[in-house]
């Protein structure tokens, strides 16, 4: 399922093993990347799709797709939550810093604007910039969105986001005939794409 059940011979472990295995490890990388934004869940998703296609069991792609969405979906309206009580909180929270850390003034600064004017289609597009999710999230919660505002504007990001990185996944892995080639070439890309935002920013 995952780059690390994708080298593994299918002989050595059945594909029935692996899907158990697979599934369940991609839903939990992805919810604590939701959680933790270290874990780089663009690249395990892509890595997983690639995984996906050179499996002949049925609807492999499309339990990646649930998986991950299900998992982002669920991890963002976790952290959400956890923004929102830390706001109401008088000395904040360990959850709240975290966010603020990780959304440097200008960044909110555009993100608040763009929320204003355009509402939940930015944070639709959020998920699908590189490290846009958490400004967007922040800006949300300086609005004082609730929750099932922010939950219902999340949603379409979160099928949005794992559509793309399943996408990444399925034209890398289509290159290559070994899945672990795929694998590879998938999270190169990945990596890369979440580079240019960082690399543009420095040349501005």
């Amino acid at each position: 399922m995952l780059a690390a059940s994708a080298v593994t011979p299918a002989s050595v472990v059945p594909a029935s093993t692996q899907q158990a295995i697979g599934y369940p490890t991609l839903f939990l990388l992805v919810l604590a990347g939701a959680l933790v934004p270290v874990i780089p869940t663009g690249a395990l998703v892509s890595s997983a799709a690639v995984v996906a296609m050179h499996r002949t069991a049925p609807f492999s792609l499309a339990l990646v797709f649930v998986t991950a969405s299900v998992a982002a979906f669920l991890g963002d309206a976790a952290l959400y939550w956890l923004g929102r009580r830390g706001l109401k909180s008088k000395n904040g929270s360990r959850w709240l810093k975290a966010i603020r850390s990780r959304a440097p003034e200008d960044r909110l600064e555009q993100a608040q604007e763009k929320l204003a004017a355009h509402g939940v289609a930015v944070l639709v597009l959020s998920r699908l910039v590189p490290a846009g999710r958490i400004p967007v999230m922040l800006a949300c919660l300086l609005a004082e969105w609730p929750m099932r505002r922010f939950a219902r504007g999340n949603f379409p990001a979160c099928l949005a986001w794992a559509v793309t990185y399943q996408v990444i996944g399925i034209l890398g892995g289509a290159l290559f005939d070994e899945p672990w080639e795929g694998v590879v070439a998938a999270i190169g890309l990945t990596l890369l794409i979440s580079a240019v935002p960082s690399v543009v920013r420095r040349v501005r």
